[in-house]
């Protein structure tokens, strides 16, 4: 339990930033998407960073049981899949995002579950007598 609240308190507030961030500054982020998505070194090297964090959450908090520390679970095989991906793949990983991004209510659902992931990690991981 101590892993699941450490990693709550690391990823909640990246998470409920990342998607506060991205509701305020939603034209920004999608050109800054778009740049992203243009360079499949970037999205390479993306997969680079994104796979062994994900592979550093699951080894270390690998918890299959209906509770919160299963959101850091899930997040974590999900970034060890899409690393897998963006270093796979990375031409398909483009087409994947540019078919995101062109749909403005993509990237505000996407902020919003970020941010309300983030929230209840936080939530989890700073509660009082935790």
């Amino acid at each position: 339990m101590q892993t699941s609240i450490f990693l709550a308190r690391l990823i909640g507030p990246v998470m409920a930033l990342a998607g506060v961030s991205l509701l305020v500054n939603e034209l920004a982020f999608r050109k800054m998407a778009q740049e992203f998505l243009r360079s499949p070194a970037l999205i390479f090297f993306s997969g680079m960073i994104l796979m062994p964090a994900g592979l550093a959450v699951v080894l270390s908090d690998n918890v299959w049981v209906l509770n919160w520390p299963l959101i850091i679970t899930l997040l974590g095989w999900i970034a060890v899949i899409s690393g897998a991906l963006r270093i796979f793949a990375p031409d398909r990983t483009i087409k994947i995002g540019k078919k995101a991004i062109v749909r403005k209510e993509y990237t505000t659902a996407a902020a919003a579950i970020w941010l309300v992931i983030g929230a209840v990690l936080c939530y989890f991981g700073f509660r009082p007598g935790v």
